[in-house]
Parts: structure tokens; sequence; C-alpha cells
């Protein structure tokens, strides 16, 4: 079996679906075939990929800010992505390595920096993306950062606490932010869409750089995935 990097939440084995969380697809170097190690059935395949994709995109930590893609090597199971606090990280190996039939998990998640900046950017990139009335669609909360949270989201912000308290649930453009560097995934309707996020990320404050990563529901062409 070909390793690749899978969604977490999608209608079949190799298909890419809108939905919550919306993650893309990569493909990686296949295993030699000189050396060809042990796999899984067809049957037995599809039932692990369903089950990692069921228990990564039931982690309730798991947010607007993270991004998880997951892959097939042999029969352990590859995550890589972004997790904007490290107990996804290490949650996300866990959910994973319980599935019966994966032998073992290898945790490429990066674990992204804590920086106060890169919360306000966080803020201003939601706020700029998920306020435009095009894109509000994508979003249970379907409104501002403010709105998403709840009471004192304010404060909070202000303090530069995004991470520690972000909109959960729906979100079907993740933002990633790295030392004030941008990188917009997931997985929208139309390419209008897609130039009007990634318009909206360019123009929020303190964002050093925007790569706009979101791939159109359908179409032939994938962005890199990390």
């Amino acid at each position: 079996m070909n390793r690749r990097f899978l969604p977490v939440l999608a209608a079949s084995f190799l298909a890419f679906t809108l939905s919550a969380p919306a993650i893309l697809a990569q493909n990686a170097t296949a295993p030699s075939p000189t050396a060809p190690g042990p796999t899984w059935s067809q049957e037995d395949g599809l039932r692990i990929v369903n089950e990692v994709q069921k228990k990564l995109g039931g982690l309730t930590n798991y947010g607007v800010f993270d991004w998880i893609t997951f892959g097939i090597q042999g029969k352990s199971i590859v995550l890589k992505g972004y997790a904007s606090r490290p107990v996804l990280k290490d949650d996300a190996a866990r959910v994973v390595k319980g599935i019966p039939g994966v032998e073992s998990v290898i945790n490429q998640i990066e674990v992204l920096p804590y920086s106060p900046n890169d919360d306000r950017i966080r803020a201003a990139v939601y706020n700029r993306i998920y306020t435009q009335p095009s894109l509000r669609k994508y979003n249970a909360n379907q409104g501002s950062l403010g709105r998403a949270i709840g009471p004192g989201a304010g404060i909070a912000l202000a303090a530069g606490g995004v991470t520690n308290s972000p909109p959960m649930g729906y979100h079907a453009i993740h933002i990633i932010v790295n030392n004030g560097h941008v990188i917009l995934y997931g997985v929208v309707l139309n390419q209008s869409d897609s130039s009007i996020a990634g318009m909206q990320a360019n123009s929020a404050p303190g964002a050093f750089s925007v790569d706009n990563d979101i791939i159109v529901q359908n179409s032939s062409s994938k962005p890199a995935s990390k």
C-alpha cells in the first residue's frame, strides 16, 4: 500500500470532502518495491482509515488554529501537521494508537511555539476571514472571534490568549500562524472564496507572509501540505 497523507474526515479512502474539520491529502514516497513491509488487507486498511478519521475528527481540542493530516507506512500511522498546543499532539497519537491493527504511531506533528504576537495575528486573521459575508458559511459561529469565544473574549485576546481559548467546532478554513507567518488550509466551494480568504489574511495586521493552501472542492489541484 502506498504511503499517503489523508484527510481526517473523508467520504472514502482517497476522497476529498468539505467537512469538519477540513483536512487535505498529500502524496508521499511509497515504500521500496524491493523490500515491502507488512501491510493491512484492503478491508482492514479501509476500516483503519475510517477509524483514524473518526478518532482525530472527534478530538475536542482540535480547532481552527490546528491542522492534522495522517498517512500510512506499513502498519503504522504517520501523523503530520501543526498543533497550537502540545496536548493536541499527544492526544492525537493516543487515540490513534488505540485502534486495533495499528502497530505504531509516528508522530511528526509540529507544536507551534507559544507567542502572544502569534495569538494576536490568529485573532486578526480569524476576524478578517470569518466576518466576510461570503465566508461565514464555512464557520459554525458565523462571525467574529469574540462571538465565537463568548463573554470575556476581549480580555483574553488583549492578553494574547486565543491559543488557550480558541473557537471550536466547524471551520472549513484553518489558520496556522508560526512566528508571524500564516498558512491557510482547508476546502472551500469555489475559487472566489479561496481568493477572498487569502486577501483577507494578507490584510491582517502583523502577518509577515501568507501562504494560501486552501483547495477548491472537486478541484484536481492540491497544494503542498506539511
